[in-house]
């Protein structure tokens, strides 16, 4: 049987990159899983035909949206048992440029739809449960125009901290896997290719990293033999901060 037989899982931007790697590694754990995606509609709607996981449209900035989602995942799996929030935009500028607008959009996606889901997975998830923040290597080796990027996610990997302990006594385990640099359109778009060339010299293991990774450690951490671990920060990097 399959380690996630019968579990229920939400991941937030199951579409593209790490998350679509991570709907991939759960569906083949065993777990029936609901992914969202705001601008990949063909990327979702081939994840969803290759995997059997059920693709929701919704911009997590919207808390309309974030609403029909937990609605849909509820009226869809078997009961929640996993949630993996991954869904991140970046927002690269400098301190000095950025607008209202920016700060506002950033920390609602990042941020407060983090909040949000884990608020109501703490309603509704079922005993012994497992809740994954994806972060990223950044909030400890931070860079410049990343500052709404790093403090959007340095705030959910202290919300996994305090969860770990609200929701411990049922069993259910909170983690935040921070993730190197890893080989994604968003790492792609973002960077330089002489800076991509150059990342592998800086890691112990001597390459970039790939989604399925990430996925790896999220799957180890959403199964059973995670069950004493929680309230970490994981660094899947590489080896990048040795």
């Amino acid at each position: 049987m399959s380690v996630l037989s019968g579990k229920g899982a939400l991941v937030t931007g199951g579409s593209r990159g790490i998350g679509r790697a991570i709907v991939e590694r759960l569906r083949e754990d065993g777990a029936e899983v609901v992914f969202c995606y705001e601008h990949s509609e063909e990327a979702a709607q081939q994840v969803a035909k290759e995997t059997g996981a059920v693709a929701v449209h919704a911009d997590l900035g919207s808390k309309e949206d974030l609403a029909r989602l937990f609605a849909e995942a509820e009226a869809r799996l078997p009961g929640l048992d996993i949630l993996i929030n991954n869904a991140a935009i970046t927002g690269q500028k400098v301190m000095a440029d950025i607008t209202d607008e920016d700060y506002e959009r950033a920390f609602a996606v990042n941020t407060r739809a983090v909040f949000l889901a884990m608020q109501w997975a703490a309603r509704v998830m079922r005993d012994g449960g497992r809740i994954v923040n994806i972060s990223t290597i950044n909030t400890q080796v931070p860079a410049p125009a990343l500052t709404l990027y790093c403090g959007s996610k340095g705030a959910i990997e202290q919300f996994a901290k305090v969860a770990a302990r609200e929701l411990g006594g049922r069993g259910i385990t909170v983690n935040v896997v921070s993730s190197g640099a890893t080989d994604t359109d968003m790492l792609r778009g973002s960077n330089p290719p002489e800076a991509l060339e150059q990342i592998p010299g800086f890691t112990a293991l001597q390459r970039l990293g790939r989604p399925d990774d990430i996925a790896a450690v999220v799957a180890f951490l959403a199964g059973p033999d995670a069950r004493w671990v929680t309230g970490h920060n994981i660094l899947a990097s590489g080896g990048l901060m040795v």
